[in-house]
């Protein structure tokens, strides 16, 4: 929301090594110092009998969690998001400008996504809590898939903000839910590694987006077989998470006890 419009105020004053130079400076400033807030989980967090101890998993070794079908279709589905989602991420202020809107402008689209990410994380956090993460998981890879094709059909500021909404309500409101996911499917001395490793993956698929998205502009001189590969790609991933399989379930008397 920030420091988006702060780095087209950097560009129209001062050159690309400048305005780099003034965001990396900013970011040690302050998250180094905020990261020193964030404080231990207490030690009953940690022992606490979580899905997969309850069930007898948390004798779960690294290797066993990384070769199970439940990391390797969370993986997919956390890669195959990523990589839907990270084209249209970088490349739509590029193509609000090539439609004819001002830069100063165009970098707003993706504060407006940021803006509605905030909503969509606590609309997304709900319903899975209320409907489960994969139902919920699931419902916004469909959407998000549809908002990213939606940008091949905009070309008016008002058109990019009200799907900038959509998108960024939906692309960030799903990213707690693998988190959420993975617990329930391994036990907690293990969770940084695996969901790190589950990290790793998607992190794969959010570098190919954009360097795909900028071939295909070399290619055909436009972005919108991007936002066409990216609706195939999304619908792919929703595809893939139905595969998740089922959590499992707590004991009635852990559950209250928790």
């Amino acid at each position: 929301m920030t420091i988006s419009p702060f780095a087209r105020w950097l560009l129209s004053h001062y050159d690309w090594r400048t305005a780099q130079l003034a965001i990396a400076v900013l970011a040690w400033v302050l998250l180094i110092p905020t990261a020193l807030l964030v404080r231990r989980a207490p030690p009953a967090a940690d022992s606490g009998p979580g899905p997969m101890a309850a069930s007898g998993g948390n004798a779960m070794t690294v290797g066993q969690a990384l070769r199970s079908p439940q990391f390797l279709v969370l993986s997919a589905t956390f890669f195959a998001c990523c990589a839907m989602h990270s084209g249209p991420i970088f490349h739509t202020i590029s193509y609000a400008i090539a439609c004819g809107l001002a830069p100063s402008v165009a970098v707003t689209i993706y504060s407006v996504e940021g803006l509605a990410g905030l909503v969509g994380r606590l609309i997304f956090g709900l319903a899975g809590d209320r409907f489960g993460p994969k139902r919920a998981l699931v419902t916004g890879l469909l959407i998000q898939a549809v908002a990213a094709g939606a940008y091949f059909f905009t070309r008016q500021v008002g058109e990019f903000y009200a799907v900038a909404v959509m998108f960024g309500m939906t692309y960030a409101g799903v990213m707690p839910l693998y988190a959420v996911i993975a617990r329930g499917y391994f036990p907690m001395h293990i969770m940084g590694t695996v969901f790190g490793a589950a990290t790793l993956v998607s992190s794969l698929g959010m570098a190919l987006g954009p360097a795909m998205g900028g071939w295909v502009f070399d290619h055909f001189g436009s972005y919108g077989w991007l936002y066409i590969g990216s609706f195939a790609v999304g619908l792919g991933a929703g595809a893939i998470g139905l595969f998740l399989p089922r959590l499992p379930s707590r004991p009635r008397s852990i559950a209250q006890s928790a």
